[in-house]
C-alpha cells in the first residue's frame, strides 16, 4: 500500500529570503490571474471549452516574451507550471461536481493563501537537519523540525500564512497492507448542539472557534472600517485580522484532528451520514421577487454547520481509517432522528424537541442524537449485509 503523508513546519525565513519568497508568490498569483481570466472567457463561450494545462502553459512562454510582461523572466519557472496544473485541477473538479468545489476564482494580494511548489525535491533541494536548501535563489532556509518526516520527499510547498511562512513537504512511501486493531463498528450522528454523538451513547461537545472569536473578529473588522483604506494603519489592522482567522482555523483543524483520530484508533467501521454540506449551508436568502423566510435563523445554522467543520472532519477521518486498515461508510441521512429503532416507525412526531426522542407508536425515548447514531449504525448493517441504500422499508415509503 501506498502512502502519501505531509509534514509541515513553520519556515525561519532571513528577510532576504521572506522577500524573494512574496515575489515568487507575486509572480505565481499573476499567472494564476492571467491564466484564469483567459479560461473564463472560454467557459462563458457557448460551444468553447476551458483549455487544460498543455495549452497554459504556452500562455507562459508568451507573457515572458512580452514587453509588458518580460519581468517575469525572473520567475522560477516550475511555480509557475505548479501553478497552472492547481488551475487545470481545479477546473476538472468543478466540472465533475466533486463535493465542495467550486468554480475558480481570482486570488487577491493579502487576501488569499500566497504559495509556490517546488518538484523533483529529490533533484533540486536538500535537507540537513533542521535546514532546507531550496532552489530560486533562495538558498538555505531553518525551519521548526518538530517531528521526524518519514518516506520519500516528492515535492515542498511553500506558503504565507498568519503572519509567518510555513513548509509542506508531501512524503511517499510503501507499507504492508494495514489491519486495524479494533474490530468494533460504530454510528455516528454529527450536530450543531453535539459535534458528534455515537451509538454507544458517548458523545463530543463542538469547539465552536468561530463563535468564540466571532466578537473580537467584529470589534477588529470595524476598526478596519474607519481606517484609510491601503494606509499604514490599515495595513496593520488587515494582518491582526489575518491573524485572528488563522487562529480559528488552526483552533479547529486541531480539535477536528483529536476527534478523527480518536475515532479512528478505536473504531475498524465507522458509520457516519452522507450529508451535503454546501446544500445544507446554502443561503435562505432568496431574491427581491422570491424573498427567503427566517432567514436570520437560517444564517446562524449554516453558520454553526460550517464551524464545525463537517466535511473537513469526514475528509481526515477517511484518510486516517484507511491508514489503519479501517473503512468509512457513508449512509443516507434521510429520517435517521425520526425512525424508532425499536420498532422502526418513522414520524415527525416522534422527535418532541431538538434534544428528545419519544415514539408516539411504542412510546421508545431517548435523546434524539442518540437514536439517529443508532439508525445510522443499522443502516451500516443493512448495507454491509445486502448491499442497498440501508433504508428500511418504512423509510423508503416515506417522500425524500
Amino acid at each position: 500500500m501506498i502512502i502519501r503523508q505531509g509534514f509541515k513546519f513553520r519556515l525561519g525565513a532571513s528577510d532576504v529570503q521572506s522577500a524573494r519568497l512574496r515575489v515568487l508568490c507575486g509572480h505565481a498569483r499573476y499567472v494564476w490571474n492571467q491564466a484564469l481570466e483567459k479560461c473564463n472567457e472560454s467557459a462563458d463561450t457557448k460551444g468553447a471549452y476551458v483549455p487544460r494545462y498543455e495549452t497554459m502553459a504556452k500562455w507562459v512562454t508568451a507573457w515572458k516574451r512580452a514587453p509588458e510582461t518580460e519581468w517575469l523572466k525572473d520567475a522560477y519557472t516550475d511555480n509557475l507550471q505548479q501553478k497552472l496544473k492547481d488551475l487545470d485541477a481545479a477546473w476538472q473538479r468543478y466540472y465533475k461536481k466533486i463535493e465542495g468545489a467550486q468554480r475558480p476564482r481570482f486570488k487577491k494580494k493579502g487576501q488569499s493563501r500566497d504559495s509556490v511548489r517546488f518538484v523533483n525535491f529529490q533533484k533540486y533541494c536538500r535537507i540537513e537537519n533542521r535546514r532546507v536548501k531550496l532552489p530560486a535563489s533562495l538558498g538555505w532556509i531553518k525551519f521548526r523540525k518538530s517531528r521526524e518526516i518519514v518516506g520519500t520527499i516528492k515535492n515542498c510547498t511553500v506558503g504565507f500564512e498568519g503572519g509567518h511562512w510555513f513548509i509542506s513537504f508531501q512524503t511517499e512511501r510503501e507499507i504492508p497492507e494495514p489491519a486495524h486493531t479494533s474490530t468494533s463498528m460504530i454510528g455516528v450522528d454529527m450536530g450543531v448542539a453535539r459535534f458528534l454523538t455515537l451509538s454507544d451513547g458517548t458523545f463530543i461537545e463542538p469547539v465552536g472557534a468561530f463563535k468564540a472569536n466571532q466578537l473580537k473578529l467584529a470589534r477588529a473588522q470595524r476598526a478596519l472600517a474607519r481606517k484609510v483604506k491601503f494606509s499604514a494603519n490599515w495595513q496593520i489592522q488587515k494582518a491582526k485580522i489575518n491573524r485572528l482567522h488563522t487562529r480559528i482555523a488552526n483552533i479547529r483543524r486541531d480539535y477536528l484532528h483529536k476527534a478523527s483520530d480518536r475515532l479512528s484508533k478505536n473504531h475498524a467501521m465507522i458509520v457516519i451520514e452522507d450529508l451535503k454540506v454546501g446544500n445544507m449551508s446554502r443561503s435562505a436568502k432568496g431574491d427581491q421577487e422570491n424573498p427567503g423566510v427566517n432567514v436570520k435563523a437560517k444564517s446562524g445554522l449554516n453558520r454553526s454547520i460550517l464551524d464545525q467543520g463537517w466535511y473537513e472532519f469526514r475528509r481526515q477521518l477517511t484518510y486516517k481509517q484507511a491508514f489503519r486498515g479501517g473503512e468509512v461508510l457513508a449512509v443516507p441521512a434521510h429520517h435517521t432522528s425520526q425512525t424508532c429503532p425499536k420498532c422502526q416507525h418513522v414520524s415527525p412526531d416522534n422527535r418532541t424537541s431538538q434534544a428528545c426522542f419519544r415514539c408516539v407508536q411504542c412510546s421508545f425515548e431517548q435523546n434524539a442524537d442518540v437514536v439517529g447514531a443508532i439508525n445510522i449504525k443499522a443502516r451500516g448493517h443493512r448495507v454491509l449485509a445486502c448491499g442497498e441504500s440501508g433504508l428500511p422499508d418504512s423509510v423508503k415509503q416515506e417522500p425524500v
